[in-house]
């Protein structure tokens, strides 16, 4: 599954799309068993597969946003919420320019909170956007594809994400996600004291009840999903 886009200027002009699709990711702890790509590679899984359903632009991933509770760990980048909104908006005028009318933010992390006000002010300016998937998309997505724990949960590197990248780009899951379950419900002080505070591991959900079945299941569900947002 291409990460980035390889459509040639030709393609693009042939598709004649005018809703584009930004995934945005994150470059982050995501425990011992998944990459710190993670959340890029799922919101790039879930563009490629809107891609194929409807008649959209696909562009190349935001990799680097708002992970600062994940300081603690080896690897975590961060920008601040200012500059990530200032990066999504300066794409937004630059496809609106090229003839998009729409952009939808294909969001894979969670802490991207900034994402939500960008869009909601987008709503009285030239180019609508939207945020995808909504938390009741995920919702839904979990129940379709039989996922056993539920969101608040499998907050991080559980059953959700390491599912998708079972299915997605199993060569990248390391041995051990098995063993690595941690739950951590009650996390009120994680924007103060960070993920630290409730895990050692990074981990906070069961990746050991992932499988790639389920991650094809909860991405079909997501696509079934966007034909209202768009």
């Amino acid at each position: 599954m291409d990460v980035l886009p390889i459509d040639t200027m030709l393609d693009e002009r042939d598709r004649g799309a005018t809703v584009a699709l930004l995934p945005i990711g994150s470059f982050e702890q995501h425990g011992p068993h998944l990459p710190l790509a993670t959340d890029t590679l799922v919101a790039c899984a879930v563009a490629v597969e809107l891609a194929a359903a409807y008649p959209l632009r696909r562009l190349p991933p935001v990799t680097i946003s708002c992970s600062h509770e994940h300081a603690a760990w080896p690897g975590t980048v961060s920008i601040s919420a200012t500059t990530l909104a200032a990066v999504v908006r300066d794409v937004a005028a630059s496809v609106h320019r090229a003839g998009v009318t729409a952009l939808v933010l294909v969001n894979g992390h969670g802490g991207n909170y900034v994402l939500g006000n960008v869009v909601q002010e987008a709503s009285l300016g030239p180019l609508r956007m939207a945020l995808f998937p909504a938390e009741p998309d995920w919702d839904d997505a979990r129940v379709a594809a039989g996922l056993a724990t539920p969101g608040p949960s499998d907050m991080h590197a559980g059953e959700l994400e390491t599912s998708i990248l079972l299915h997605a780009h199993p060569h990248l899951v390391r041995p051990g996600f098995a063993q690595a379950d941690h739950l951590a419900d009650d996390r009120r002080h994680l924007l103060s004291r960070g993920l630290r505070a409730y895990t050692e591991s990074g981990v906070v959900g069961r990746p050991s009840l992932a499988s790639a079945e389920k991650g094809r299941a909860v991405l079909a569900s997501l696509v079934h999903a966007f034909a209202g947002h768009l």
